[in-house]
């Protein structure tokens, strides 16, 4: 290769990368704000914790696990169907955490649960929990080992795990596209995967929260926009 094209052609492979790994074509566009936070006080506001411990402090938001027998469950109510949900969230302590959207009035799954993100150390998993782990009948089959196969077929589509690894101490920022029956997860401005699934498209999710298990997490600049 010449010098001439040797220089010239550096910075187009640079802009080639950069471009490929940071524009994300967005599933949904972003419509009315839904809800905002961004923890500036030092009550916990709209966030329920259902089950302990959640604290605002220092201008975020921490949950931590109190209980043995679940992670700790910070929720806030607003009536949604597709929508954009951004945010903020630093492993501080803990391995991971999940962000889930519920409908307590929806009785065919356990807790209402209707899909949800994980997020673990070296993964990322993406849920539809109406059709999947958490459907009342699958739910219960699976506490029973000789069941566990059949439930295991009713399981498939149902959710993806993707090979990402989630840093500790360091804050990450997180997209997740609802729209229809898709559900798109986006992590520092890559793609961390995308899941069609029927459940997903469940017409009223009543709320979103975070379950936090072990010693901490911390989330800051919470959004939800209706999706268009």
């Amino acid at each position: 290769m010449t010098t001439f094209h040797h220089h010239f052609m550096k910075p187009l492979l640079a802009l080639f990368f950069a471009f490929s790994a940071f524009a994300v074509e967005p599933l949904a566009q972003k419509g009315d704000l839904l809800f905002s936070d961004d923890f500036e006080r030092s009550e916990l506001g709209e966030w329920q914790p259902l089950i302990p411990s959640f604290a605002v402090q220092n201008g975020v938001l921490k949950g931590w696990q109190t209980r043995d027998d679940h992670g700790a469950v910070g929720r806030v109510y607003r009536p949604m169907k597709d929508v954009v949900v951004e945010f903020k969230f630093m492993l501080d302590g803990s391995t991971g955490f999940n962000a889930v959207f519920d409908d307590k009035n929806h009785k065919g799954s356990h807790a209402g649960h209707i899909c949800r993100v994980a997020f673990a150390p070296k993964q990322i998993r993406i849920g539809d929990d109406k059709e999947g782990v958490m459907r009342n009948d699958i739910f219960e089959m699976r506490k029973d080992p000789a069941k566990k196969k059949e439930a295991d077929k009713l399981l498939v589509g149902r959710g993806i795990s993707v090979n990402r690894v989630v840093e500790p101490k360091k804050w990450h920022t997180v997209r997740i596209e609802l729209l229809g029956d898709v559900l798109r997860v986006t992590m520092d401005d890559e793609p961390a995967g995308e899941l069609k699934s029927p459940g997903i498209a469940h017409e009223t999710k009543q709320s979103f929260h975070f379950t936090v298990n072990g010693p901490g997490v911390l989330f800051d600049d919470v959004r939800i926009w209706k999706a268009n």
